[in-house]
């Protein structure tokens, strides 16, 4: 069974900048590709980026460069670095982490984009 926990969610004003995280509990961490996701309201879940156990990165068309994905395999934690919000990145934020038998999602972060 694999936890994971997000954080950094919150209320921030347009432009602004966050940084969520998640924490898995794996031993095996680093062979694990990880996702961040967000379900805006009324709206279905979808991708934000992914990063496999070795670096190498995915991103939404639509965030067009200001998100981040990074892991610090050592802590293992993704990060979710978000930069020039609008109000239209509000939503709830979840990280995944996809195996063979099953894909486990965290409980998601509330991210508020508003002045």
């Amino acid at each position: 069974q694999v936890h994971l926990v997000e954080s950094g969610g919150g209320l921030v004003q347009p432009g602004g900048s966050l940084t969520l995280s998640c924490e898995a509990s794996t031993t095996f961490f680093i062979i694990y590709p990880m996702g961040w996701y967000r379900q805006a309201p009324g709206q279905q879940r979808e991708l934000v980026a992914t990063i496999t156990g070795t670096g190498s990165t995915n991103y939404a068309n639509s965030l067009s460069g200001r998100f981040t994905i990074s892991r610090d395999n050592a802590k293992k934690t993704v990060y979710l670095q978000m930069n020039s919000l609008k109000p239209e990145d509000t939503a709830v934020y979840y990280c995944n982490l996809p195996t063979q038998s099953k894909t486990y999602w965290g409980q998601g972060t509330q991210v508020t984009v508003s002045s």
